[in-house]
């Protein structure tokens, strides 16, 4: 069995539920984000595989999952990164954001949201379980994706990537 870590508002831990059970009663937990990209700045998204329990089959960020209870924020993200993609890559945490979302199968995503970047260029041998394709889009391919395919990504993927971008744009 998962279990999430319950945060409030500014990220304080106080105390760790089942996930299934977090997310069917919407309760603020912490999770991370994944934004991977190579050396030209393209950037890797992965379309969810259809098991997930929610948003199976969208178009997403490289990866994104939670850290388990007095598991580490980065050490989680190396953990799933590995499990998702079968890779390696040093990760650095930029920023975090909280959001909330309600999907049509009544589960609630209320996370706060540690968002790393890395970068990684080669083959990207992902867990079929996990993930059905991935692709290296560039940034204006991705915002002409989205504006003209909005229903084929996350809810927290367009909430995230304006925030990305702005970062990018003030290391620049």
């Amino acid at each position: 069995m998962d279990y999430v870590v319950l945060v409030d508002e500014a990220d304080v831990e106080h105390g760790v539920m089942e996930k299934m059970e977090a997310h069917q009663k919407g309760l603020l937990h912490r999770a991370f984000s994944i934004f991977l990209f190579d050396e030209k700045g393209h950037m890797l998204v992965h379309q969810r595989a259809q098991g997930k329990y929610h948003c199976p089959g969208l178009w997403t960020n490289a990866c994104c999952s939670h850290p388990r209870p007095n598991e580490s924020d980065n050490t989680a993200a190396q953990r799933r990164l590995s499990e998702e993609l079968g890779l390696q890559t040093e990760l650095i945490e930029q920023f975090a954001f909280t959001y909330h979302a309600v999907f049509d199968n009544g589960l609630t995503e209320y996370e706060y949201d540690h968002v790393f970047f890395g970068q990684y260029d080669g083959e990207v041998p992902f867990n079929a379980q996990e993930v059905m394709a991935v692709k290296w889009v560039s940034w204006s391919d991705l915002e002409q994706w989205i504006t003209n395919e909005p229903e084929a990504f996350t809810p927290w993927f367009k909430i995230a990537l304006p925030l990305v971008k702005e970062k990018i744009k003030s290391k620049e």
